[in-house]
């Protein structure tokens, strides 16, 4: 049996661990297939950008645990696990996974409500009299 490596990544609310060892290029996401659980394609083409540019598409099989958060986040949380995964297994990948910007987490986040608000930064409807 091959030497698992694996990576944590985060982006906005949502934690995935990740997990990745040599094999085949199966997915498995929270026991569920990549197409299952990301139907748009866009959502596959965020996940697999690490992999084509390290040029392991294909090569790794990789099992996913994520938690919080939509889709959209899980997806990129989902790339930055990845993407530590890939750098403990081989340290030489980072200059072009740096420059790609896929080691630096998106740190984006919403804003928290504020008093006196109906939101972040919405007002309630003003009336002088």
């Amino acid at each position: 049996m091959s030497e698992i490596f694996r990576g944590t990544g985060r982006r906005k609310t949502s934690t995935a661990r990740v997990a990745i060892q040599e094999g085949t290029g199966q997915f498995l996401i929270n026991g569920r297939s990549l197409d299952e659980y990301f139907s748009r394609t866009s959502l596959n083409m965020i996940i697999h950008q690490p992999l084509e540019l390290t040029e392991h598409k294909g090569k790794l099989d990789i099992t996913a645990n994520i938690k919080g958060g939509g889709k959209s986040g899980q997806a990129g949380a989902l790339r930055h696990g990845i993407t530590r995964a890939l750098l403990n297994m081989d340290p030489s990948l980072r200059p072009s996974l740096k420059k790609a910007g896929f080691i630096t987490r998106d740190s984006r986040m919403k804003e928290s409500k504020h008093y006196g608000h109906k939101k972040a930064r919405k007002s309630f409807q003003f009336s002088k009299r």
